[in-house]
């Protein structure tokens, strides 16, 4: 096991980042659970205020953020000011990602439908951070032999390629594939042959004129939210805590 460890993990440099995801995954996790039981009356916790003025946990987190990067910028990866370095930065990226829908929105949106994109983007990055931890490097990078990386013109055309697909998942609606897809490159494929999603930019400029393409990106579309959306907002609710419950409108509001 240490061998492994010296081998796979401090002799390529990768303990700082395996350090910032621990540090980023735990802190999302112990803040949630403040602020839930904050929400919920219990506990000794409570808002942070100062002058009557409610100060939001992604204050400190920009702090943090600022403070680890500018320290790793200026550290050696394999020193101890790297690995300090490195846990300042992931706490601060938790604090400030748990609030990325406030930031977002310029509004108090935690506890709200709209707040579950805070947790969306804490779970894509603690995946994509995993995903470069494992060995994988953006655009297909690390599938190249030795002799292709010493040829330039192969190493462009493979990353230039990988790229060129992740914009095309992109401009079809599918964000989160083009995102994996920037690290596995089979999977910005696959969302680059598939159907566009209605109202992207893609299904507006090419599926104006095709009326079937439409139907059945549509239908698609259609069954895909049915099968996921509800697993996919359970899933949310037991990470960061469901909404509230929209305020009902009267008759004749807006």
């Amino acid at each position: 096991m240490g061998h492994w460890w010296v081998r796979n993990i401090v002799e390529p440099g990768k303990l700082p980042l395996l350090l910032a995801l621990a540090a980023f995954v735990l802190t999302f996790v112990v803040t949630r659970v403040v602020t839930r039981l904050i929400r919920a009356g219990r506990g000794p916790f409570g808002n942070v205020s100062a002058g009557g003025l409610h100060i939001h946990h992604v204050v400190p987190g920009v702090v943090l953020t600022v403070a680890g990067g500018f320290g790793a910028v200026a550290s050696d990866r394999h020193g101890a000011g790297a690995a300090v370095s490195a846990v300042l930065f992931g706490m601060g990226a938790g604090l400030v990602l748990d609030e990325f829908a406030l930031v977002l929105h310029l509004d108090d949106v935690y506890w709200t439908e709209e707040g579950r994109k805070s947790v969306e983007v804490v779970v894509l990055t603690a995946a994509l951070v995993g995903l470069l931890l494992a060995g994988f490097s953006p655009f297909g990078v690390n599938d190249l032999s030795q002799q292709e990386l010493h040829d330039r013109g192969g190493a462009i055309a493979t990353v230039a390629g990988n790229f060129l697909l992740s914009l095309v998942a992109l401009g079809k609606g599918k964000a989160r594939i083009a995102l994996f897809g920037v690290i596995v490159p089979l999977v910005a494929l696959v969302g680059a042959v598939r159907l566009a999603r209605p109202g992207s930019p893609w299904a507006r400029r090419f599926y104006g004129r095709r009326p079937r393409a439409r139907a059945r990106a549509a239908l698609r579309d259609y069954r895909h939210d049915r099968r996921w959306a509800r697993p996919r907002r359970a899933l949310q609710d037991w990470i960061g805590g469901r909404p509230d419950p929209r305020p009902a409108r009267l008759p004749g509001h807006r």
